[in-house]
């Protein structure tokens, strides 16, 4: 059984957004849609400067429910993230995403929540345990971080 197909009005939606991003063209995101489906979108966000991100990119796979705006795309890093609120299968634990969704958000806005996240992350809910434990000690973070990242950047 295939998924419920897209109503123009989510459509027109999401091509709004698409404009407006490119539009806007916020510093350290980006995001497209497949060529062959509104709903799958691949984006980037850029690690912030002066945080331990910085001068790191990672890919982000977005999907879209039939229903957007009213049920939150579910988004995943396609590039392994090392994060306290990202698990080693790439999901991430962002209320804004989940119980705390709204129809107000949209692209833009959630990449910029992402990005916030990597810099600020909720320790208190963690996905990843042992990030979680490092995040205080920032020179270790760092450390493990950029290791991380060089083994598994490539696996995009």
């Amino acid at each position: 059984m295939s998924a419920p197909a897209p109503s123009p009005a989510v459509i027109k939606r999401l091509q709004s957004e698409l404009m407006a991003l490119m539009m806007s063209n916020p510093e350290g995101i980006s995001a497209f849609p497949q060529p062959d489906n509104m709903l799958n979108w691949v984006g980037t966000i850029a690690g912030a400067p002066s945080t331990v991100y910085e001068g790191l990119t990672y890919k982000l796979n977005l999907k879209f429910p039939a229903d957007y705006p009213f049920t939150a795309p579910t988004i995943t890093f396609g590039t392994p993230c090392w994060h306290p609120n990202v698990d080693e299968h790439g999901n991430i634990c962002l209320d804004i995403l989940k119980e705390k969704w709204s129809a107000i958000y949209n692209v833009q806005s959630i990449l910029l929540s992402l990005q916030t996240l990597l810099a600020d992350p909720n320790v208190a809910s963690p996905l990843n345990g042992q990030a979680a434990q490092l995040w205080e000690n920032q020179d270790e973070y760092k450390r493990v971080l950029l290791k991380h990242y060089k083994e598994h950047a490539h696996q995009q």
